[in-house]
Protein backbone atom coordinates (compact mmCIF):
# COMPACT_ATOMS: atom_id res chain seq x y z
CA UNK A 1 0.00 0.00 0.00
CA UNK A 2 2.67 2.23 0.62
CA UNK A 3 4.04 2.00 -2.62
CA UNK A 4 0.56 2.57 -4.11
CA UNK A 5 0.50 5.89 -2.13
CA UNK A 6 3.75 7.06 -3.44
CA UNK A 7 2.82 6.09 -7.27
CA UNK A 8 -0.15 8.45 -6.70
CA UNK A 9 1.37 11.30 -5.15
CA UNK A 10 3.44 11.26 -7.69
CA UNK A 11 1.23 11.11 -10.60
CA UNK A 12 -1.59 12.97 -10.03
CA UNK A 13 -0.25 15.52 -7.32
CA UNK A 14 3.33 15.98 -8.35
CA UNK A 15 4.74 15.05 -5.42
CA UNK A 16 2.50 17.83 -3.28
CA UNK A 17 -0.32 16.48 -0.82
CA UNK A 18 -4.11 17.96 -1.03
CA UNK A 19 -6.58 17.62 0.88
CA UNK A 20 -8.34 15.71 -2.46
CA UNK A 21 -4.79 13.63 -2.05
CA UNK A 22 -5.93 12.28 1.59
CA UNK A 23 -9.37 11.71 0.16
CA UNK A 24 -8.17 9.56 -2.47
CA UNK A 25 -5.75 7.68 0.15
CA UNK A 26 -9.07 6.62 1.45
CA UNK A 27 -10.12 5.00 -1.74
CA UNK A 28 -7.09 2.99 -1.91
CA UNK A 29 -8.08 1.50 1.55
CA UNK A 30 -11.02 0.41 0.58
CA UNK A 31 -9.80 -1.51 -2.66
CA UNK A 32 -10.45 0.68 -5.24
CA UNK A 33 -7.60 -0.05 -8.35
CA UNK A 34 -4.63 2.56 -8.18
CA UNK A 35 -5.80 3.75 -11.76
CA UNK A 36 -9.28 4.29 -11.02
CA UNK A 37 -8.04 6.99 -8.63
CA UNK A 38 -5.09 8.04 -10.11
CA UNK A 39 -7.93 8.35 -13.02
CA UNK A 40 -5.09 7.44 -16.66
CA UNK A 41 -2.87 4.70 -16.82
CA UNK A 42 -0.32 4.20 -19.33
CA UNK A 43 0.14 1.72 -22.77
CA UNK A 44 2.76 1.72 -24.58
CA UNK A 45 3.46 4.83 -24.43
CA UNK A 46 0.05 6.30 -24.16
CA UNK A 47 -1.81 8.18 -21.55
CA UNK A 48 -5.22 6.30 -21.57
CA UNK A 49 -7.68 8.19 -19.57
CA UNK A 50 -10.13 5.62 -17.07
CA UNK A 51 -12.71 8.43 -16.46
CA UNK A 52 -15.33 6.04 -17.44
CA UNK A 53 -14.14 3.52 -15.60
CA UNK A 54 -13.95 0.95 -18.30
CA UNK A 55 -11.67 -2.31 -18.26
CA UNK A 56 -8.04 -1.20 -16.68
CA UNK A 57 -5.38 -2.58 -19.36
CA UNK A 58 -3.48 -5.38 -18.29
CA UNK A 59 0.51 -5.85 -18.68
CA UNK A 60 -0.42 -8.80 -20.84
CA UNK A 61 -2.01 -6.81 -22.84
CA UNK A 62 0.79 -4.34 -23.62
CA UNK A 63 3.37 -6.90 -23.93
CA UNK A 64 1.26 -9.01 -27.18
CA UNK A 65 0.36 -5.71 -28.65
CA UNK A 66 3.83 -4.34 -28.85
CA UNK A 67 4.73 -7.88 -30.38
CA UNK A 68 1.92 -7.89 -32.76
CA UNK A 69 2.38 -3.89 -33.65
CA UNK A 70 6.20 -4.79 -34.38
CA UNK A 71 4.93 -7.56 -36.74
CA UNK A 72 2.34 -5.46 -38.60
CA UNK A 73 4.71 -2.97 -39.13
CA UNK A 74 7.53 -5.63 -40.08
CA UNK A 75 5.10 -7.13 -42.91
CA UNK A 76 3.92 -3.62 -45.08
CA UNK A 77 6.86 -1.98 -46.04
CA UNK A 78 8.64 -4.77 -47.43
CA UNK A 79 5.75 -5.70 -49.85
CA UNK A 80 5.17 -1.98 -50.96
CA UNK A 81 9.02 -1.26 -51.13
CA UNK A 82 8.31 -4.32 -54.32
CA UNK A 83 5.65 -3.19 -55.57
CA UNK A 84 7.29 0.46 -55.56
CA UNK A 85 10.29 0.41 -56.84
CA UNK A 86 11.44 -3.63 -58.31
CA UNK A 87 11.16 -3.64 -61.98
CA UNK A 88 8.31 -5.68 -63.53
CA UNK A 89 8.01 -7.47 -66.75
CA UNK A 90 5.14 -8.68 -66.14
CA UNK A 91 2.10 -5.57 -65.81
CA UNK A 92 -0.14 -8.15 -64.31
CA UNK A 93 2.15 -8.91 -61.23
CA UNK A 94 2.58 -5.07 -61.16
CA UNK A 95 -0.85 -4.44 -60.57
CA UNK A 96 -1.69 -7.08 -58.22
CA UNK A 97 1.02 -6.10 -55.85
CA UNK A 98 0.42 -2.20 -56.33
CA UNK A 99 -2.90 -3.38 -55.79
CA UNK A 100 -1.74 -5.42 -52.31
CA UNK A 101 0.65 -2.60 -51.28
CA UNK A 102 -2.11 0.42 -51.41
CA UNK A 103 -3.62 -1.97 -48.44
CA UNK A 104 0.14 -1.53 -47.14
CA UNK A 105 -0.01 2.24 -47.30
CA UNK A 106 -3.55 2.74 -46.26
CA UNK A 107 -4.28 -0.02 -43.25
CA UNK A 108 -7.13 -0.98 -42.14
CA UNK A 109 -7.10 -2.05 -38.87
CA UNK A 110 -10.21 -3.23 -36.44
CA UNK A 111 -9.99 -2.67 -32.25
CA UNK A 112 -12.86 -4.93 -31.32
CA UNK A 113 -13.98 -5.22 -27.96
CA UNK A 114 -12.06 -1.95 -27.62
CA UNK A 115 -12.94 -0.87 -23.99
CA UNK A 116 -10.95 2.16 -23.34
CA UNK A 117 -9.45 2.38 -26.77
CA UNK A 118 -5.39 1.68 -25.76
CA UNK A 119 -4.94 -1.09 -28.07
CA UNK A 120 -6.31 0.98 -31.04
CA UNK A 121 -4.57 4.17 -29.77
CA UNK A 122 -1.02 2.70 -29.49
CA UNK A 123 -1.39 1.46 -33.26
CA UNK A 124 -2.48 4.76 -34.36
CA UNK A 125 0.17 6.32 -32.71
CA UNK A 126 2.90 3.29 -33.44
CA UNK A 127 2.08 2.76 -36.73
CA UNK A 128 1.85 5.87 -38.92
CA UNK A 129 -0.12 4.56 -42.29
CA UNK A 130 -2.58 2.97 -39.82
CA UNK A 131 -6.72 3.83 -39.85
CA UNK A 132 -8.72 1.94 -36.87
CA UNK A 133 -12.36 0.79 -36.60
CA UNK A 134 -13.28 1.34 -32.60
CA UNK A 135 -16.01 -1.21 -31.89
CA UNK A 136 -17.50 -2.11 -28.74
CA UNK A 137 -20.82 -2.39 -27.42
CA UNK A 138 -20.94 -0.22 -24.14
CA UNK A 139 -21.94 3.38 -24.59
CA UNK A 140 -19.79 4.50 -22.10
CA UNK A 141 -16.55 3.15 -23.76
CA UNK A 142 -17.15 4.24 -27.09
CA UNK A 143 -17.09 7.76 -24.97
CA UNK A 144 -14.09 6.91 -23.46
CA UNK A 145 -12.42 5.67 -26.79
CA UNK A 146 -13.09 9.66 -28.17
CA UNK A 147 -11.52 10.97 -24.71
CA UNK A 148 -8.44 9.16 -25.18
CA UNK A 149 -8.01 9.54 -28.71
CA UNK A 150 -8.10 13.40 -28.43
CA UNK A 151 -6.10 13.13 -25.27
CA UNK A 152 -3.59 11.36 -27.84
CA UNK A 153 -3.78 13.87 -30.62
CA UNK A 154 -5.27 11.43 -33.20
CA UNK A 155 -6.84 13.00 -36.09
CA UNK A 156 -10.29 12.44 -36.60
CA UNK A 157 -9.65 11.18 -40.12
CA UNK A 158 -7.29 8.05 -39.26
CA UNK A 159 -10.09 6.60 -36.52
CA UNK A 160 -14.28 5.71 -36.55
CA UNK A 161 -15.58 4.72 -33.20
CA UNK A 162 -18.70 2.65 -33.53
CA UNK A 163 -21.07 0.76 -31.34
CA UNK A 164 -21.30 -3.21 -32.36
CA UNK A 165 -22.06 -6.22 -30.73
CA UNK A 166 -19.40 -8.08 -32.01
CA UNK A 167 -19.77 -7.91 -35.48
CA UNK A 168 -23.15 -6.44 -35.71
CA UNK A 169 -22.45 -3.52 -37.01
CA UNK A 170 -19.00 -4.05 -38.96
CA UNK A 171 -18.85 -3.42 -42.68
CA UNK A 172 -16.02 -4.25 -44.56
CA UNK A 173 -12.92 -6.14 -44.99
CA UNK A 174 -9.19 -5.53 -42.44
CA UNK A 175 -6.12 -5.88 -43.26
CA UNK A 176 -5.24 -6.70 -39.39
CA UNK A 177 -7.90 -6.95 -36.41
CA UNK A 178 -6.86 -6.75 -32.55
CA UNK A 179 -9.58 -8.73 -30.31
CA UNK A 180 -9.67 -9.00 -26.40
CA UNK A 181 -12.67 -10.07 -25.86
CA UNK A 182 -13.87 -10.69 -22.52
CA UNK A 183 -12.72 -14.64 -21.95
CA UNK A 184 -12.48 -15.47 -17.87
CA UNK A 185 -15.09 -18.39 -17.17
CA UNK A 186 -18.18 -17.44 -14.41
CA UNK A 187 -17.23 -20.57 -12.82
CA UNK A 188 -13.57 -18.97 -11.93
CA UNK A 189 -15.52 -16.10 -10.21
CA UNK A 190 -14.14 -16.72 -6.89
CA UNK A 191 -10.77 -17.23 -8.50
CA UNK A 192 -11.03 -13.18 -9.66
CA UNK A 193 -9.66 -10.46 -7.17
CA UNK A 194 -12.27 -8.70 -4.72
CA UNK A 195 -11.37 -5.86 -5.94
CA UNK A 196 -12.14 -6.21 -9.20
CA UNK A 197 -14.91 -7.83 -9.03
CA UNK A 198 -16.23 -4.70 -6.91
CA UNK A 199 -14.88 -2.31 -9.20
CA UNK A 200 -14.12 -2.90 -13.04
CA UNK A 201 -17.16 -3.67 -15.58
CA UNK A 202 -18.09 -7.53 -15.32
CA UNK A 203 -19.35 -7.52 -18.76
CA UNK A 204 -15.81 -6.89 -20.02
CA UNK A 205 -14.47 -9.32 -18.02
CA UNK A 206 -16.53 -12.82 -17.98
CA UNK A 207 -17.50 -14.66 -21.54
CA UNK A 208 -19.78 -16.89 -20.58
CA UNK A 209 -19.68 -20.35 -17.54
CA UNK A 210 -16.38 -21.44 -19.70
CA UNK A 211 -14.86 -17.99 -20.92
CA UNK A 212 -15.67 -18.89 -24.31
CA UNK A 213 -18.99 -17.11 -25.51
CA UNK A 214 -17.11 -14.10 -27.14
CA UNK A 215 -14.39 -15.75 -28.58
CA UNK A 216 -16.67 -18.14 -30.54
CA UNK A 217 -19.26 -15.45 -31.97
CA UNK A 218 -15.93 -13.60 -33.15
CA UNK A 219 -13.91 -16.51 -34.47
CA UNK A 220 -17.09 -17.49 -36.47
CA UNK A 221 -17.49 -14.30 -38.08
CA UNK A 222 -13.75 -12.34 -38.56
CA UNK A 223 -13.16 -14.42 -41.39
CA UNK A 224 -15.50 -12.86 -43.34
CA UNK A 225 -13.81 -9.12 -42.48
CA UNK A 226 -10.37 -10.29 -42.96
CA UNK A 227 -8.39 -9.42 -46.38
CA UNK A 228 -6.73 -12.05 -47.93
CA UNK A 229 -3.30 -11.27 -46.75
CA UNK A 230 -4.71 -10.38 -43.18
CA UNK A 231 -4.05 -11.25 -39.51
CA UNK A 232 -5.83 -11.84 -36.40
CA UNK A 233 -4.40 -10.86 -33.14
CA UNK A 234 -6.40 -12.38 -30.33
CA UNK A 235 -5.74 -12.39 -26.44
CA UNK A 236 -7.48 -15.49 -24.39
CA UNK A 237 -7.36 -17.48 -21.27
CA UNK A 238 -4.44 -20.12 -20.74
CA UNK A 239 -6.58 -22.86 -20.47
CA UNK A 240 -8.60 -22.21 -23.66
CA UNK A 241 -6.43 -22.98 -26.17
CA UNK A 242 -7.30 -26.10 -27.28
CA UNK A 243 -10.82 -25.08 -27.79
CA UNK A 244 -9.46 -22.27 -29.58
CA UNK A 245 -7.63 -24.87 -31.74
CA UNK A 246 -10.81 -26.98 -32.59
CA UNK A 247 -12.49 -23.53 -33.47
CA UNK A 248 -9.91 -22.52 -35.93
CA UNK A 249 -9.65 -26.12 -37.19
CA UNK A 250 -14.11 -25.68 -37.58
CA UNK A 251 -14.15 -22.18 -39.05
CA UNK A 252 -11.59 -23.24 -41.85
CA UNK A 253 -8.72 -20.54 -41.11
CA UNK A 254 -5.13 -21.85 -42.82
CA UNK A 255 -2.79 -21.35 -40.38
CA UNK A 256 -1.92 -20.02 -36.48
CA UNK A 257 0.40 -19.54 -34.27
CA UNK A 258 0.37 -19.70 -30.30
CA UNK A 259 2.25 -17.31 -28.34
CA UNK A 260 3.10 -16.86 -24.84
CA UNK A 261 3.15 -13.78 -22.68
CA UNK A 262 6.03 -12.30 -20.60
CA UNK A 263 5.06 -14.70 -17.49
CA UNK A 264 5.65 -18.10 -19.38
CA UNK A 265 1.84 -18.55 -20.19
CA UNK A 266 -0.06 -18.98 -23.57
CA UNK A 267 -1.65 -15.56 -23.63
CA UNK A 268 -2.12 -14.54 -27.42
CA UNK A 269 -2.80 -15.92 -30.87
CA UNK A 270 -1.80 -14.91 -34.50
CA UNK A 271 -4.41 -16.16 -37.37
CA UNK A 272 -3.99 -15.65 -40.93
Amino acid sequence: MRKEVQWLLEEKYSGKPTKQFYKDIKRLNHGEPLDYVIGFTEFLGCKIDLSKKPLIPRPETEYWVKKAIENTKNKWPKICLEANFRPFKNIKTFKNLSSFCFSGQNLRILDIFSGSGCIGIAILKHIENSQVVFADKDKKCLEQIKINCKINKIKKSRYKVIQSDVFSKINGKFDSMFANPPYIPTKNKNKVQKSVLKYEPKKALFGGIDGMFYIVKFLKEAIRHLNRKGKIFMEFDPPQKKDIEKLLHKYKYKNWKFYKDQYGKYRWVVIK
